[in-house]
This record gives structure tokens, sequence and C-alpha cells, in this order.
């Protein structure tokens, strides 16, 4: 069996090189293990797998470690295989996943993510990634994610993360996110995996969930930029509805090759 595998970009910019999903369309699910073999070997942050059907379409993201509950770039990306490869003839989509339906509308170039809020609410900062990170930070929260708030944008470029320390801690399947006010966007932040092949994720959808409802509520408004700025940087535009949060941002194709199953199982 031979597997088309799409490499794209997504949430890119004229200045940001956004964060690469592998999407590979299936017409029946594989085994877990297949599909985590094949994650591994695309060495990228996320690989999702989509099933289209007649009238919905099956999603399911992986690392190279695990199975994720919600992905924000790799479903930005499969949003974007669907309608521009896969010609895939209308503007939104709803996704079948772990974490519900998830809509994505295509509007005005810009893939929009309707994703479920999570509010980060404060807590104490464990032993162990408090010995991680270079800069202690000014606020601890935690959702799925710990999210670690800082006095400037400076700070999160300067921040140093520990892998060997950071690995002590079991986080599955969340992170630490690190964050603050930007200077040319509304807030900032860097996303780290611990125990995960990639410590430093380029651009972190999901995270938003939590980052939006609490910058909203601190910068007071509803409707925000924001920037991951790390090495390749991402842009996301993001609004605050309540119970849920959009997440916006465009993609790029980069390539796409064709796997040969039977050469990995």
């Amino acid at each position: 069996m031979n597997l088309d595998i799409y490499h794209i970009d997504a949430f890119v910019s004229e200045s940001c090189k956004g964060n690469t999903a592998c999407i590979i369309p299936l017409d029946n699910w594989l085994s877990d293990e297949v599909l985590l073999q094949i994650s591994k070997k695309n060495s990228v942050p996320e690989t999702a797998f989509i099933i289209i059907k007649k009238n919905k379409i099956l999603l399911r993201w992986f690392t190279p470690e695990i199975e994720m509950d919600l992905c924000g770039h790799a479903t930005l990306a499969a949003a974007h295989c669907v309608i521009n490869e896969l010609k895939y003839n209308y503007d939104k989509i709803i996704f079948e996943t772990l974490s519900g339906k998830l809509e994505v509308l295509l509007k005005n170039n810009l893939y929009q993510l309707n994703f479920p809020s999570r509010i980060p609410l404060k807590t104490s900062l464990p032993q162990i990634i408090k010995n991680s990170i270079s800069i202690q930070p000014k606020v601890v929260l935690k959702s799925r994610d710990y999210i670690l708030v800082y006095e400037s944008e400076s700070d999160i470029k300067n921040i140093i993360v520990d892998k060997n320390i950071l690995d002590q801690i079991n986080l599955d399947p969340g992170g630490v996110c690190v964050t603050s006010v930007g200077v040319n966007s509304d807030f900032v932040s860097r996303f780290f995996t611990p125990q995960s092949s990639i410590l430093e994720d380029p651009v972190t959808g999901s995270a938003h969930c939590s980052l939006i409802p609490y910058w909203s509520d601190i910068l007071n408004k509803d409707i925000l930029q924001a920037l991951q700025i790390s090495h390749r940087g991402g842009l996301l535009s993001c609004e605050n509805k309540g119970n849920r949060v959009i997440i916006g941002g465009k993609a790029n194709t980069f390539f796409k090759e064709t796997l040969r199953l039977n050469s990995i199982i």
C-alpha cells in the first residue's frame, strides 16, 4: 500500500515559517501501532490522519511519541490539505476528533479554527519545572498545559530550558507554555514539551485555547494578534468567544511525497 503524505506549514506569514504537519489521507484506520510508526518516521511535531466520508471527516493527531487529544496547527494543515490538495468543494469543514466536532472556516485566505476554550487556573509551579527554566514567572496557571506568565517579551525570548531536568516530569499530553504581552502583537509565547523528541514546538495552536481567554481578560479585548516566537515563528489571529476560541492562520503546502507502507511495517 502506498500513502500520500502532504507536508504543510501552518500559521505562516511573510516573517514566520510556521509549524510543519504531515497530513495523510486514509480510506480506513490502520492500527494505532502503525499510525505511530508512520508518525515517528515523519519526524515532525505532528502527523494528522484523515478519513473523508460522505458526510463527515475523521481526524486524528500523533506526535512521534503519542496520540494527542487536540492539535491546532495540524488541524489547520488538515483543512488546507482537504480544500487545496484534495479539492473538497466547501469553505467550511467539520472534523470529528477526540475533542469532539471541530469546525474550520476558510475566510479571506485565513483558516479559522473553532476550538474549545480551556481557561487556565492559578496553581503552584512544580519544583522540576522551576529548576528547568532560567527565568522564573510572575504568575503560574494550568489547564491542560502549564501557562507561565512573564513581565516582558524579552523574558520569553531569553528563557533557556534544561531538557534533561524538564524530562523528569510527565505532563502527557500537555506541556509548558511561557507567555507575556507582546511588542508587535498583543501577546507572545513559546511552548516546551517534556519527554518529547522535539523540545520546543514551533507553533502550538492548542495552547491558545488557554492563552486566548487569559489574555482577553487581562487586556480587556476579544480580538487579539499573537506571535509564537520560536525559531520558525508563527502568526495567529485570535478571538475569544466565551466557551469557544477562534484561532486563525494561513498555510502553505511545502511538498508531497509517497510512503510505501510495507517499508516501515
